[in-house]
C-alpha cells in the first residue's frame, strides 16, 4: 500500500493511494462494519483503523491487513457509502505521510562518495543526529528560505518508519520492524551548521524536511537495498546514488538505534545522503528563491518541492 496523510475541509486523515485517488482507510473500515451489520462500527474503526498515522502504524500488521480489505470495499461499493471515502487527488491536499514523529533520527556520512566529498573518514559506527517536527513539509509545501542564511543546501535520503516497538533488534529480524519507506529532503544550512561540532542548528529550521509524497509499505518493497535515487534541481542532475551503497544498511541501522533507545511506531529514520550536495561542488552550489528540488526513489515515486524566499 502507499499510506498517505491528507487534508481535506480543515481535517488531516490516513489514506491509501489508488491511482488517482486516495482512499480513507478509517471511513473505508467503518462503511464495511456498517454494511456486516456490526453495532458500534464507527468506535470499531477507530479502535482498528484511526485517522492517525502514528496511531494507525501502533495497530501493527493486523490494522494494515484490515485497511487492506477495507480499501477493497470501498473501491467495489463506493456509491452505496453515505459519507466522503474516496477522494480524487486533486480535491485534497497531500501532506507528509508522518507529521508528528516520537523521533526523526538522521545518519550522516553513509554513503562512501558524500564521505569523501566532505573529506571525512568512513565511519566505525553511524553518525547520528536529529531534526525535529517542526521541520516537517509535505510534497506540495515550500522550501521556505529564510534570511538567517544564504546556504541553503539539499541532501536526497531515503528514509524508513518504524512498525512495531524495537528494542535490541538483530539484522536477521530488523526488516519485521520496518512499516515502510518514504523520501526525505535533508534540508540543511550549511553556515549554521558549520559554525559548531554540533550539527542540529542547521538542520533544525522550521520546514527543512520534506516528507513523503506517501509511505511503502514493506510489503511493495521487501528488499530496500538496490533501489536508485537522483535529485535534480530546476531539471539538473546533482546526486545519484543506490541504496546498495549505503555503508549502514536498513537493518544494520535498526540493529544499531535498537541497541541505543527503544524504537516506537511512526518514529522516522533518515538513512543519509549521497554525494553531490552544493556545498561539496566547485563553485558551490546552494539553493535560491524559485528553485524547484525533485527527488525520485524507485519503487517509492517522487518527491518535488520549490524554494520560497521568506521576509
Amino acid at each position: 500500500m502507499k499510506l498517505v496523510t491528507y487534508r481535506t475541509a480543515g481535517e488531516t486523515r490516513i489514506g491509501s493511494m489508488e491511482g488517482d485517488r486516495v482512499v480513507d482507510l478509517n471511513f473505508a473500515y467503518r462503511a464495511q462494519l456498517e454494511s456486516e451489520g456490526a453495532l458500534r462500527a464507527k468506535q470499531i474503526a477507530e479502535a482498528f483503523v484511526p485517522a492517525n498515522m502514528v496511531e494507525f502504524l501502533q495497530g501493527g500488521k493486523k490494522s494494515l491487513e484490515i485497511a487492506k480489505k477495507a480499501v477493497a470495499y470501498a473501491l467495489g461499493h463506493a456509491h452505496t457509502i453515505p459519507y466522503p471515502v474516496i477522494h480524487h487527488v486533486t480535491d485534497v491536499k497531500i501532506e507528509a505521510p508522518v507529521l508528528n514523529p516520537g523521533k526523526m533520527i538522521c545518519v550522516g556520512h553513509n554513503y562512501r562518495e558524500h564521505i569523501l566529498e566532505m573529506k571525512r573518514e568512513i565511519p566505525e559506527f553511524p553518525v547520528l543526529f536529529s531534526k525535529h517536527p517542526n521541520t516537517i513539509i509535505g510534497p506540495q509545501d515550500d522550501i521556505p528560505l529564510f534570511p538567517i542564511s544564504e546556504q541553503l543546501d539539499y541532501e536526497a535520503e531515503f528514509a524508513f518508519v518504524i512498525g512495531k516497538r524495537a528494542r535490541n533488534v538483530s539484522q536477521a529480524d530488523a526488516l519485521d520492524y520496518v512499516a515502510g519507506y518514504t523520501i526525505a529532503n535533508d534540508i540543511t544550512y550549511r553556515d549554521l551548521q558549520r559554525r559548531t561540532i554540533q550539527w542540529l542548528q542547521g538542520k533544525s529550521v522550521d520546514g527543512s524536511a520534506p516528507l513523503g509524497p506517501w509511505l511503502v509499505t514493506t510489503d511493495e518493497i521487501p528488499d530496500p537495498s538496490g533501489l536508485e535515487l537522483v535529485l535534480t534541481v530546476n531539471g539538473e542532475e546533482r546526486q545519484r546514488s543506490n541504496t546498495a551503497n549505503l555503508v549502514f544498511t536498513v537493518q544494520r541501522l535498526v540493529e544499531f538505534l535498537s541497541g541505543l533507545m527503544t524504537l516506537e511506531p511512526g518514529d522516522v529514520v533518515l538513512t543519509g545522503t549521497p554525494g553531490g550536495v552544493g556545498f561539496a561542488r566547485e563553485p558551490q552550489q546552494f539553493l535560491k528563491d524559485g528553485d524547484v528540488v525533485r527527488i525520485e526513489i524507485d519503487k517509492i515515486g517522487v518527491l518535488e518541492n520549490r524554494v520560497r524566499k521568506m521576509n
